[in-house]
């Protein structure tokens, strides 16, 4: 077969493909895109779904330069829709996004030098170049960018090349310095186990971009590790400690003299196919657990089995960050922490900032518009 059939069924069209596969369109999600029914600037839909029949009756259809053309039943409606579109958005079909990577689950074994690494002057200067270190960002949930210049603000002009600032209640950026009278731990000297950051937050932050200024304290050593990777091998290995951290939300407590946040949220957050979407992870912010006595017992052996994991050296890549470096990482995948470091020794000063997942994803899809097809404008709008 070597051309494209339509065939109305009633409240249906037929579209049978060249390749002998059929797609079924409903009349209703038809009449629901019918590019009549959008703003021609904005591509937003303006038509009213509940002015439409329940089921709109198709009086005629046929094929023209490449599209399907349908005549209506009622109020003399046509529609135009270009085959690719249509093959695009195929019900049961999920459309390519390029956002939409698979993640390369990681442990201890990939080492400092695994992790992907960029230029700062490539990353800054290159639209190309900033499309593949996102790409690898997404992928691993963690990457280094070298070679920052010698300015407080080199990170934050980095992250806004990706997209807005997440402010949070430590403000747009935050200074990792020990200092007195701190409000979290981050702000002190000591060994901070692995974590997530602000899993008080109703939504915590997307990716990291921590940027080292100064490290010359005896130790402060970063420590990194792949919490997909965990909750793999803990779904793998202690698969009721999987399923209790996934489907029990427990309390996230953050408070200062100004702030009060809390949230309810499980450790393991899962997608609609089951697949592990993101991690939640800070024992030092985890509030009182306050679900019924009798399933405690079993919540704290599941808790303990995930937290047993962060401390095991299998999983944690381990390394010290560099004047001018700085780490970008998936806050809701990667767990990071430090080693306690002495401030008499040297003056250690990273500087941070948060980019939501959204963003990066926004702007990894507007760089790939195009690409193979994936994030090509229009691919996923109205088909005007």
């Amino acid at each position: 077969m070597t051309q494209t059939f339509v065939t109305p069924t009633g409240d249906a069209l037929a579209v049978t493909w060249p390749d002998g596969t059929t797609a079924e369109y409903p009349s209703i999600w038809l009449r629901d895109n019918c590019p009549s029914g959008f703003h021609a600037d904005t591509r937003e839909r303006v038509a009213d779904l509940l002015a439409l029949p329940d089921t709109p009756r198709i009086r005629a259809a046929g094929l023209n330069a490449g599209a399907v053309h349908i005549d209506w039943a009622d109020k003399g409606q046509h529609s135009r829709f270009p085959l690719d579109w249509l093959k695009h958005h195929s019900p049961g079909r999920i459309a390519p996004d390029a956002a939409a990577l698979p993640p390369q689950i990681w442990r201890g074994d990939l080492g400092a030098r695994g992790i992907p690494r960029a230029a700062h002057s490539t990353v800054q200067g290159s639209d190309t170049a900033l499309a593949d270190w996102l790409t690898q960002t997404v992928r691993y949930g963690i990457s280094i960018i070298g070679g920052l210049p010698d300015s407080r603000d080199a990170g934050m002009d980095a992250a806004r090349r990706v997209g807005f600032l997440r402010e949070t209640n430590f403000g747009i950026e935050f200074e990792v310095i020990s200092k007195p009278d701190p409000n979290n731990l981050a702000y002190t000297a000591l060994a901070l186990p692995l974590h997530t950051d602000l899993a008080n937050q109703e939504l915590p932050p997307g990716f990291q971009f921590l940027h080292c200024i100064a490290n010359a304290a005896r130790g402060g050593g970063s420590i990194f590790a792949d919490g997909f990777a965990i909750a793999r091998d803990l779904r793998e290995d202690h698969p009721e400690a999987f399923t209790l951290l996934a489907k029990t939300p427990v309390p996230f407590w953050f408070h200062d003299d100004d702030t009060d946040l809390r949230v309810h949220r499980s450790v393991i957050t899962l997608d609609s196919h089951g697949a592990v979407q993101e991690i939640k992870w800070n024992a030092h912010l985890a509030g009182v657990f306050d679900m019924p006595a009798d399933r405690m017992p079993a919540y704290y052996r599941a808790y303990r089995a995930f937290m047993a994991k962060t401390r095991d050296p299998a999983y944690q890549i381990r390394l010290k960050l560099n004047a001018g470096e700085m780490v970008v990482f998936d806050n809701r995948r990667v767990l990071h922490g430090r080693d306690a470091f002495d401030p008499a020794t040297g003056f250690r000063h990273l500087r941070g900032c948060y980019v939501d997942r959204g963003e990066v994803q926004s702007r990894l899809r507007v760089l790939r518009r195009g690409a193979d097809g994936l994030g090509a404008k229009g691919a996923h709008v109205p088909p005007f």
